[in-house]
């Protein structure tokens, strides 16, 4: 069973994105914080289970999807590292960049 390990900055971009929902809806933010963290949960049993971002190829990263966010993470021993959270419209390069 892996470690889930959250990064200062995939849980300040996932804080951000919630905060921008809540302005219109809280509800639905609160709902897309819970299915984000119940969708990370499962890493714990399937750290492998993600998709390799076209984006990234040649890196050892890998993503899970709950719209509108992609979560970026990293698996090393084990322990799962979540790294980034973007909504699904940004340009991923733009939005390394700007970290």
């Amino acid at each position: 069973m892996a470690e889930i390990v959250w990064t200062s900055p995939a849980l300040d971009d996932l804080n951000e994105i919630a905060e921008y929902i809540a302005v219109s809806n809280l509800s639905a933010a609160k709902k897309l914080t819970q299915k984000v963290f119940d969708k990370i949960s499962r890493l714990e049993n399937h750290p492998e289970s993600g998709e390799r971002p076209q984006e990234l190829i040649n890196l050892n990263y890998r993503e899970v999807v709950v719209n509108p966010c992609r979560i970026f993470y990293k698996v090393d021993n084990d322990k799962v590292y979540i790294l980034h959270v973007m909504r699904q419209e940004r340009d991923l390069r733009r939005f390394l960049l700007q970290g």
